[in-house]
């Protein structure tokens, strides 16, 4: 038995003809027809009832036919991941972005991406940073956007682009009174953050050197846009991301945003990896693409 014996398989199966599936596998009828007869006196069972008209599968046939398939699908994987390893730029990359960046770089890193690196099949996901790093020690994950420096010994990370923090607050609020808004003017009882798990959570309690308190707790959200609707209805202030900002639908719900006056308000992001991964090249191509379709508000990290 070999790949071919199996790839006839397939093809009779589902084309149900002999003449079609000698035709799809570029052979003569008679040769099919042969090396199925030697495959089934191999194995020992008859995996086709044929006559004059038409070609049924037996059912030992419909199983054998179903392992070919599976078989021969293994074998692609395997010719595809060869070819993979001679150029690294091409075959199926999954990449994970955190919440508070997924929405504002996908778009653009998307139609670039395509551009940069046609042979790439790209696959997504959205979580929060624990669970993409589990998924990037797994192997379920070939690399992640994400907004803190990699803790765990296993992986590494290239630092992408520097993003400034920008304060958000309802119109007519007393913050619109600054010229210059710093980190010690923002009213710590009135800020408003996302729920546990979120590292941007963290990154505004960190920025503003504030504790655990319930004052600080009593309204949370799962999403930045929820964040913003909740400024507009003036239940308190915010602080969002740069990148936030493309595209200026944020003013569509009529609230005012400022840049953060503090060296500190920023975070930095990073495309962060498993150390064992072995298509360095495409990452640092893939870094590439990124840093050089940012937006003026973010200052990239990478050097030309």
């Amino acid at each position: 038995m070999n790949i071919r014996d199996l790839s006839y398989v397939r093809a009779v199966a589902r084309l149900k003809h002999f003449g079609r599936a000698a035709a799809a596998c570029h052979v003569s009828q008679p040769a099919l027809s042969s090396q199925i007869k030697k495959l089934e006196q191999e194995l020992g069972v008859i995996l086709f009832e044929r006559d004059n008209r038409s070609v049924r599968l037996t059912p030992i046939g419909e199983d054998i036919a179903a392992l070919a398939g599976e078989a021969l699908n293994v074998i692609d994987k395997i010719k595809s991941r060869a070819a993979t390893a001679q150029d690294p730029l091409i075959g199926d990359f999954t990449l994970g972005f955190i919440p508070t960046i997924a929405p504002y770089l996908v778009p653009h890193f998307v139609r670039q991406n395509h551009e940069a690196l046609p042979g790439l099949n790209l696959g997504f996901r959205e979580d929060i940073t624990e669970r993409l790093e589990q998924s990037l020690l797994s192997g379920d994950l070939d690399a992640a956007i994400l907004a803190t420096p990699p803790t765990r010994p296993k992986l590494a990370a290239i630092p992408l682009y520097d993003e400034p923090f920008w304060v958000i607050y309802p119109n007519g609020h007393a913050l619109h009174m600054i010229k210059t808004i710093r980190t010690q003017d923002l009213p710590p009882d009135e800020l408003l953050l996302l729920t546990e798990g979120h590292c941007f959570r963290d990154q505004a309690m960190d920025v503003c050197q504030l504790g655990k308190t319930p004052e600080i707790q009593k309204i949370r959200a799962t999403s930045l846009e929820t964040l913003i609707n909740m400024v507009a209805a003036d239940q308190g202030i915010s602080l969002i991301p740069a990148m936030a900002l493309s595209g200026g639908w944020i003013q569509n719900f009529g609230v005012k945003t400022q840049k953060l006056d503090d060296p500190a308000a920023y975070r930095r992001i990073y495309l962060t990896f498993r150390k064992s991964f072995p298509r360095r090249v495409l990452l640092e191509t893939m870094a590439d693409v990124i840093s050089e379709n940012l937006p003026e508000n973010v200052k990239s990290l990478r050097t030309s």
